[in-house]
């Protein structure tokens, strides 16, 4: 080791799902929208002043703040947007997590909690979730720093019901409880209700999955006022032009697009019902999923066999190697055609016996 290196903040990275090159594949590994988004969004691109790039754009992304603000019939003083929901919650966990004492979020859930945490010296805890997967509720009822609940989960897709989260944030009123909800749009019961009853929730939302702008990197959160304030102060602090004109003005369009986004989750919602009857015919088994993939795993073959499989064959999944859930594949829905395939991929990999 270098004499510098002892002064280097060490980490160990988050671990993003393969992006391949090739565009012959069926890409079901990221939880992207496997539709595009609204066709107003291109719209809005291709009218953009190229002379206003020049300049820097709105500090307070005011656009998009005001039209959020509108579309969840909230204050825009309640509204904070980044550059994705992965700057919004490490803005958050930077703002909010402070106390020394641990934090807490589950042990299987978005590996980049972890990260994030170490990365800014939080102390964390992650309470086991039970043997179906489920968020224990009465191993957030203790004393602790923060608490971080994905909802929907990821990578197991099981929604915590709206009755157990609020019995976890009034059961927490010195600390922030922060609600990840970059699924529930897939059809889960959002949280957003409760703000008006607790000053120390806050709701984290993104543009990635559900608005099929992922590669626009928008997110946002919901909250209280006097937290949004705080958010913006160590915003304002760490990067004041977070969001580029662009992704100002194709999130506007996308949110303004009610009922093209609306269509584009049913088809969604719709494809991952069939294809949740055609895995367990194929002697799948998963949790229930309220999000936009299933976690699923086969008695008779490995997970990671099949994830190999898969990908020779040109379909991309996501394998984690990791403690309770090696045997398992997350799989994103992607069109009916792209599922279809896949099922006839695996109704010809398992009658052949592996």
């Amino acid at each position: 080791m270098m004499p510098w290196e002892k002064n280097i903040r060490k980490v160990v990275p988050y671990t993003p799902g393969e992006q391949p090159k090739c565009t012959k594949l069926i890409k079901l590994n990221t939880n992207e929208n496997p539709y595009p988004p609204s066709p107003k969004v291109a719209e809005a691109l291709k009218g953009l002043d190229m002379g206003s790039l020049r300049r820097y754009p709105d500090p307070a992304a005011s656009v998009l703040v005001q039209e959020l603000a509108g579309y969840y019939g909230v204050s825009e003083r309640q509204v904070f947007v980044g550059v994705g929901s992965d700057d919004v919650l490490a803005m958050s966990f930077l703002a909010f997590f402070n106390s020394g004492k641990p934090i807490l979020f589950p042990d299987i859930t978005y590996s980049f909690y972890n990260v994030w945490a170490e990365l800014f010296r939080i102390p964390y805890e992650c309470p086991p979730l039970d043997g179906d997967f489920q968020i224990c509720t009465e191993d957030y009822l203790k004393d602790c720093g923060g608490i971080v609940i994905p909802n929907p989960n990821a990578p197991t897709g099981v929604e915590k019901s709206l009755g157990e989260l609020e019995e976890i944030i009034a059961g927490n009123p010195e600390v922030i409880v922060i609600i990840d909800e970059a699924y529930i749009d897939f059809g889960g019961e959002s949280a957003l209700s409760l703000l008006p009853k607790y000053e120390n929730l806050l709701v984290v939302q993104t543009f990635s999955k559900s608005r099929s702008l992922a590669g626009m990197r928008i997110g946002y959160a919901i909250g209280n006022e006097k937290l949004i304030g705080y958010l913006n102060d160590v915003k304002y602090s760490f990067n004041s032009y977070t969001m580029d004109a662009t992704a100002l003005a194709a999130g506007v369009e996308a949110v303004r697009d009610d009922t093209y986004f609306k269509e584009t989750l049913q088809k969604i919602i719709n494809t991952r019902e069939r294809t949740k009857k055609e895995l367990r015919r194929l002697g799948f088994s998963f949790p229930d999923s309220k999000s936009n993939f299933i976690f699923a795993t086969h008695s008779r073959c490995p997970a990671e066999k099949l994830f190999h499989a898969l990908k020779q064959a040109g379909i991309y999944v996501r394998y984690f190697s990791k403690p309770r859930i090696s045997d398992y594949l997350r799989i994103s829905i992607g069109t009916n055609q792209e599922m279809d395939e896949l099922i006839r991929f695996l109704e010809h990999y398992l009658g052949e016996g592996l």
